[in-house]
């Protein structure tokens, strides 16, 4: 069973639950070899990943909180905010996704596969927010592309038959 959650699938960890991540940490010396000198500054990246309802506002407030009770009296933390945008859940049962799949399943010859992701991703909440419309989320990526990772790879095959996958998707939804 992998960490996290108790009383969830792996699955809807991965997909569906809000998440805080530490992207990095640098603070002191980080040349080659020991030093023991502590550091008068550190600083940290993070990011979360929002579902359902919560505001991006809500989230920042509360971490800056948490962050803060938690600081010995002669320290002090600073906070940069990079943007938030609230999280879209796409209904399953809706139109467009039923005419993407069918296309999906024309190019490739079998059904598509549904997986929770992207709904954190800033412009798929603006599209609904700003212009009423859904927004389709559609990767072609391999289990072994690595994607956003240092050795991350992208299949030719993959990126001919997803061009073609959208011309066949966007043909279906102006139907």
């Amino acid at each position: 069973m992998p960490a996290g959650e108790k009383g969830r699938s792996a699955l809807e960890m991965l997909w569906s639950r809000p998440t805080c991540d530490v992207n990095g940490i640098v603070g002191g010396y980080i040349g080659e070899g020991s030093k023991t000198v502590l550091p008068s500054v550190a600083s940290a990246k993070v990011s979360f990943r929002l579902v359902g309802k919560q505001s991006p506002d809500r989230i920042a407030q509360s971490f800056r909180a948490f962050v803060k009770q938690r600081l010995p009296a002669d320290v002090t933390a600073e906070f940069r905010a990079m943007g938030g945008s609230p999280a879209f859940v796409l209904p399953m049962r809706g139109e467009a996704l039923r005419r993407a799949r069918r296309a999906l399943e024309a190019e490739w010859g079998k059904p598509a596969v549904l997986v929770g992701a992207g709904g954190s991703i800033p412009v798929v909440g603006a599209f609904k927010r700003e212009l009423g419309m859904d927004a389709l989320m559609v990767g072609f990526g391999l289990d072994d592309d690595a994607i956003h990772s240092p050795n991350e790879k992208y299949d030719r095959n993959s990126f001919h038959k997803g061009a073609r996958s959208w011309a066949r998707i966007l043909a279906a939804l102006a139907l």
